[in-house]
């Protein structure tokens, strides 16, 4: 099955410091892949290399086969959207404000309102909230309205952020739920980044395992759910 993002060799430092050692994998087109590890292991610094707000000391990375310039918006351009950790969303904005603020690279108006309301359709309490300030809504609300965002620019591939932080459980399965409808029905492919190793693993066709800036594991979500090793380290078993 083709890639739609694929990284080589990735390697960056922070001024003496090396955060990513050659890091390598692939995120097949149109489905889940999910990067876990703990806190600290360089699965956001990946994020920021791929998005270009930081630069790599060596390495590729492409999406469909094209690359990506290791500057800020290049990833964009190719079709790369990022929902970010802790959500920024613009809180004195209205709910329906911060979603079409995602769509800023949209030039089309129909094309435009045809996914908001397939964003609405994933996320029927944004538009029960859509004249509602951002900030005022719930932490499960903001991480929907900040995923929505970054549907709005109709991207190829879907870059999610640790998007179960802070949010209580019921709402981290429903979540759950709508990335695998996200990616089952627009056909998108999903790069997951999480610390809840369970969450993204169950979701995830692909699951890759980084531990202090290299790649340890890699293999299908349900292997490494099934995995002694990862289950002591990651799941409390």
């Amino acid at each position: 099955m083709p890639s739609d993002l694929s990284i080589r060799e990735l390697t960056v430092n922070y001024g003496p410091v090396r955060a990513l050692h050659g890091v390598s994998f692939d995120v097949p087109e149109g489905q889940i892949a999910a990067l876990v590890g703990s806190n600290g292991a360089g699965k956001s610094t990946v994020l920021k290399a791929i998005c270009g707000l930081v630069e790599p000391v060596e390495g590729t990375i492409t999406v469909g086969g094209e690359a990506v310039a290791p500057k800020p918006g290049a990833a964009l351009r190719l079709g790369v959207a990022l929902s970010p950790e802790g959500r920024r969303l613009f809180g004195r904005l209205t709910v329906e404000e911060n979603l079409m603020m995602g769509a800023y690279t949209v030039s089309d108006r129909r094309a435009r309102r045809e996914m908001l309301e397939r964003v609405y359709g994933y996320f029927p309490r944004l538009q029960e909230r859509k004249r509602q300030a951002a900030g005022s809504l719930s932490g499960g609300e903001q991480q929907m309205c900040a995923i929505g965002r970054a549907l709005m620019a109709q991207p190829r591939v879907l870059l999610l952020d640790e998007p179960s932080l802070g949010i209580a459980p019921i709402i981290v399965a429903e979540l759950g739920r709508i990335i695998e409808q996200i990616s089952r029905g627009l056909g998108m492919t999903v790069l997951l980044v999480e610390q809840n190793a369970q969450m993204a693993l169950s979701l995830a066709a692909t699951g890759i395992v980084l531990e202090t800036g290299s790649v340890k594991l890699t293999g299908t979500g349900h292997e490494l759910l099934a995995s002694p090793e990862i289950r002591a380290a990651y799941l409390g078993h």
